[in-house]
């Protein structure tokens, strides 16, 4: 029963992560409706290729055309063009060398045992084909488990790699090139409002003392996912950088500006929330579980911290909307901010003056209270926007 009621609330919180996705992409512009756009433009650019090479010239390997179109649909354009330079060389090379080892052996399985290791090992590894190393062996057997084995066949067979990556790079300029796909403020402000409802939520159950191990575990899981956001963002940055690389979008007047300075300063505040925020549930966590040395924290401690981590999770809230405003600076939020980060400081200083009488008797509980004060005073300093 305990299992089948942890399963169920998990497949409640993933299919409200899923509907809340659908939902996203259906109302307002946003980074779940640049990804339907991007599995559209897939699709068309697979049914673009095998018109061309399938059904119009009937070509006898025509679905390497759309298959290599689909691939190349990449995240960004110049993503895509590099790519596909890649992928194409090393379709090429595996193709040409299985067709002259087979014409010569006159023999398919020892060209095959022979070919593919060497393709394989030689250039699946070579560096400046990157992770498109692989598609010489798809190129090899391509020529090796199709039949007759000629030049003019493995010459088709090109051609209509070079035909699929010609027409999903256009696609991927032409309609709708991503700018947006990899929104960085979007993935930082995914992060921060992450941040604010974990924090509200431990804070909450803290308050209210009505908290076990099963729920104290998913806050702690939450907060994982949490770093991972942030990495996510991290990527974004460099995404949007590269986004704008020979792209015609990013050109124009209302094209998205390259993440400078206060983005990479969101990024280490937020990188910071959720380690912070990760320690705090840990400690919880271990705390409920009674894996941990300290003992669950009485009202005298737990109602202060409690009162912190709602402070922590507005100043969070609110650091978030002064740097990801529209107009680029949102001042009463920044007044805000201030005097947020001033009442965390308050309570954080009730809570020091708490914690070595409420936990005299425990070394070990002011251990690790004392640690999550430090790691708190330096979280409130992150958060004062200069």
């Amino acid at each position: 029963m305990e299992w089948t009621g942890r399963a169920v609330r998990a497949v409640r919180r993933r299919g409200g992560a899923a509907a809340q996705t659908v939902r996203r992409a259906w109302t307002g512009p946003g980074r779940e409706r640049d990804l339907v756009a991007q599995a559209g433009k897939a699709a068309l650019a697979a049914w673009v290729a095998w018109a061309v090479a399938g059904w119009w010239l009937a070509a006898p390997m025509a679905f390497v055309a759309p298959w290599v179109a689909v691939v190349l649909v990449e995240s960004t354009v110049y993503r895509s063009i590099a790519h596909g330079l890649q992928q194409l060389a090393a379709i090429a090379v595996g193709t040409v060398v299985a067709t002259a080892v087979a014409l010569v052996l006159d023999s398919t399985i020892v060209t095959m045992a022979l070919v593919l290791p060497t393709v394989l090992l030689l250039l699946g590894q070579w560096q400046r084909l990157g992770s498109q190393g692989v598609y010489a062996a798809t190129g090899a057997l391509f020529v090796l488990t199709s039949g007759q084995i000629t030049v003019a066949a493995s010459a088709a067979r090109i051609a209509e790699a070079v035909f699929g990556a010609m027409v999903g790079v256009a696609v991927n300029a032409l309609i709708r090139p991503p700018v947006y796909l990899r929104d960085t403020r979007s993935a930082l402000e995914d992060a921060a409002r992450e941040a604010d409802e974990i924090l509200d939520a431990v804070a909450d159950g803290l308050a209210a003392g009505e908290w076990d191990a099963h729920e104290a575990g998913d806050w702690h899981e939450r907060a994982l996912r949490l770093g991972r956001l942030v990495d996510q963002a991290r990527s974004a940055i460099g995404w949007s950088r590269e986004s704008m690389r020979v792209n015609p979008r990013g050109r124009r007047k209302h094209a998205v500006s390259p993440p400078g300075k206060v983005y990479a300063d969101a990024l280490a505040v937020l990188d910071y929330v959720a380690v912070h925020t990760a320690g705090v549930t840990r400690t919880v966590w271990e705390t409920a579980d009674h894996r941990g040395k300290a003992a669950r924290p009485s009202a005298a401690i737990a109602h202060p911290y409690a009162a912190f981590l709602r402070h922590t999770a507005r100043a969070v809230r609110l650091y978030s909307r002064t740097r990801f405003a529209p107009s680029g600076h949102d001042d009463s939020a920044a007044r805000e901010l201030r005097e947020a980060v001033g009442e965390l400081h308050r309570t954080l200083d009730e809570f020091r003056r708490r914690l070595p009488g409420a936990v005299s008797d425990d070394p070990d509980a002011l251990v690790t209270y004392g640690t999550l004060l430090a790691q708190a005073h330096r979280l409130a300093d992150q958060l004062v926007q200069d």
